[in-house]
């Protein structure tokens, strides 16, 4: 039986009794925990009250190679991102955020680079940024890190190229189906991206068009729609 005392991220969480709750967390350096918190809800346990999505604390849990549970036994609250409960939109991009992880990253598969990228976009919309560019560049991280980087090459001085989730990538726009036109522009938001450059002013509905082709994308890579995804998008 292993014990892991990590940093975490709580994603969702269900009631499993009156007192108890059955979480699913992406820790720092373990990767998402799935786990069951026998007494989390009682004001007087290891719990602080209960977990709450959308929260950052700290964990501690016994991962047992018989189970798909960890048993979580404390969880010390660390961080509350109040914007995703008084605000719609972040709310929205919240849970989009939250949803791709638990269906792109495996259970127990560490992955810094998407906590990180998860818990500065949350930061950055808490402080009043724009809900656009956080997404943006979480999707764009999460898409690195698990190796579905698209490539953005493109030739010629064409105003609007193709897009193919089959290929991977931006393609030359010869109208089969499985090609998407995007403007040019919206690749040079992507290559932004790629390049970690300084942010530059960039038009809103440039970042929006970058925004729907990365989810294009993901959605083409799980395979279909998400609740989650349409709710954001609409």
């Amino acid at each position: 039986m292993a014990i892991l005392s990590d940093t975490a991220i709580c994603m969702r969480c269900w009631d499993y009794s009156e007192t108890s709750q059955t979480v699913s967390l992406l820790t720092k350096e373990y990767g998402i925990i799935r786990g069951i918190a026998k007494g989390s809800k009682r004001n007087n346990g290891s719990f602080s009250g209960g977990f709450d999505p959308l929260t950052r604390g700290h964990i501690v849990a016994r991962i047992k190679a018989s189970s798909d549970l960890a048993t979580l036994t404390e969880w010390q609250l660390e961080h509350v991102w109040w914007s995703t409960r008084n605000s719609l939109q972040v709310n929205k991009a919240s849970i989009y955020m939250a949803d791709l992880v638990g269906r792109l990253i495996n259970d127990q598969d560490p992955h810094t680079n998407v906590f990180d990228s998860f818990s500065l976009a949350l930061d950055r919309m808490d402080g009043g940024h724009d809900v656009a560019w956080p997404v943006l560049r979480f999707q764009w991280a999460l898409l690195v890190e698990t190796g579905y980087q698209p490539t953005l090459t493109t030739s010629g001085d064409e105003l609007v190229v193709a897009f193919s989730s089959k290929i991977g990538g931006v393609v030359e726009d010869t109208g089969e189906i499985d090609r998407v036109r995007v403007r040019k522009e919206t690749v040079e938001v992507l290559r932004l991206l790629q390049e970690d450059g300084p942010m530059q002013p960039i038009e809103p509905e440039a970042i929006s068009r970058a925004n729907r082709l990365l989810a294009h994308y993901l959605r083409d890579i799980i395979g279909k729609e998400t609740a989650a995804m349409r709710w954001m998008f609409e």
